[in-house]
């Protein structure tokens, strides 16, 4: 089923009507009409918005991102819908390089950012393929581009194998990972980016963090801390990244202080977030107010961390839905690991069919939950597994 007819059999299933739906986005009537008729595809943050009012859990923007037939595959976004002399521009690119110029540079630059944010809703595994065939396709212009440009694509090269390496950790290719972000911080030494190299090593950290290796997870976020000439946020990014080792070692002390250290650089990064590089826009004080509440959950203050995560659940928009799952998972531990069986189960149940759409770390999570509650011979415990469709018990 396609975008058009998903959403008028959403407003049927609903009792919606095009003008109480316009009135809730809010936008023209005459768009949601032109919508639901197939006649306009809808704009990322349209099919998002859409995804909320409705309370179809990222199903539209699925829905909405289909591949579009331009010289490099990317899904069919009206952010980077080519005109036609960029198409043309990307077309004469792609068949020798060495033309590449600086309105194809733009577009893949736009082509990553509308990608990443598309990927916080739909998840890793259906961009994978896409993305890395864009990476083949910048790093082809790298190689035959004249002067500045080709140090312009460098750096873009080095977000995307970044990018990339994110994907394939959210994908358990924890080896193809690594190797990508060893390239990623290669091209941002090669282009002067501290920002992208610093990152490149706090995603490291994050690496060694899903793998339980606390100690490597707080020598790489540290190694990212000694970088000069990083941006706040990026400094943030990496002083939360190894709290969240400290506590997962059982650390309590330097999780706190280090933690205070992030808060401190997010209010200033918060205040000129221009000067953020744009694989940042997602970091800010509800995402942190969760990075909080996961240390705490490691450290085994269980209603503290449900407080944080709850709290922090209730301000992340709708259309992160990989992270809402995750998130949403851990609070159901917390409220487990605090005895709290019945809020274990509503916030499992809550966030389930997201768990198991878009976030297999999620899944894992909550199945350690019903460990936990099967432990104490609770009953929820039945009612998650199946929730999760794993009703065996494994």
């Amino acid at each position: 089923m396609g975008f058009a007819k998903r959403l008028a059999a959403l407003l049927a299933e609903r009792g919606a009507t095009v003008r109480g739906l316009a009135r809730q986005v809010p936008c023209d009537p005459a768009l949601i009409s032109k919508l639901k008729n197939g006649k306009q595809r809808p704009s990322t943050q349209m099919a998002r918005r859409l995804d909320e009012v409705l309370g179809a859990g990222g199903e539209l923007a699925a829905l909405a991102a289909r591949p579009v037939r331009v010289p490099v595959p990317a899904l069919d976004l009206p952010e980077i819908a080519p005109d036609p002399d960029l198409f043309d521009r990307l077309t004469r690119a792609v068949d020798i390089p060495a033309r590449v110029d600086a309105p194809v540079t733009e577009w893949l630059e736009r082509t990553l950012a509308e990608h990443r944010r598309v990927e916080d809703t739909i998840g890793a595994r259906p961009l994978l393929v896409l993305v890395r065939s864009q990476l083949s396709a910048v790093a082809a212009f790298t190689r035959a581009a004249p002067g500045p440009l080709r140090d312009r694509l460098v750096d873009l090269t080095s977000q995307y194998a970044q990018f990339l390496a994110w994907m394939c950790i959210e994908t358990h290719h924890h080896g193809a990972a690594l190797a990508w972000y060893d390239r990623a911080h290669d091209w941002a030494m090669e282009a002067g980016d501290a920002n992208m190299a610093a990152t490149t090593l706090s995603m490291k950290a994050h690496l060694a963090w899903s793998l339980g290796d606390p100690q490597r997870c707080v020598r790489m976020a540290d190694a990212a801390r000694g970088q000069r000439g990083i941006t706040p946020g990026v400094q943030g990014m990496a002083a939360q990244m190894s709290a969240r080792g400290h506590a997962l070692a059982g650390e309590p002390g330097p999780a706190y202080a280090l933690l205070d250290e992030a808060q401190a650089l997010i209010v200033r990064a918060a205040a000129h977030p221009e000067d953020e590089p744009p694989w940042m826009y997602f970091y800010g004080e509800t995402w942190f107010q969760l990075q909080r509440g996961m240390a705490e959950l490691h450290l085994g203050n269980w209603r503290t961390a449900a407080e944080l995560l709850t709290s922090g659940l209730s301000a992340l928009p709708e259309s992160y839905r990989r992270d809402r799952a995750w998130y949403g998972a851990c609070l159901a531990r917390a409220h487990a690991e605090a005895d709290d069986a019945e809020q274990a189960e509503t916030v499992a149940v809550r966030f389930a069919a997201d768990i198991a759409a878009v976030n297999s770390y999620a899944r894992g999570e909550l199945l350690d939950a019903t460990r936990t509650l099967s432990r104490k011979g609770a009953r929820q415990a039945k009612t998650i597994r199946e929730a999760l469709g794993d009703d065996d018990g494994r």
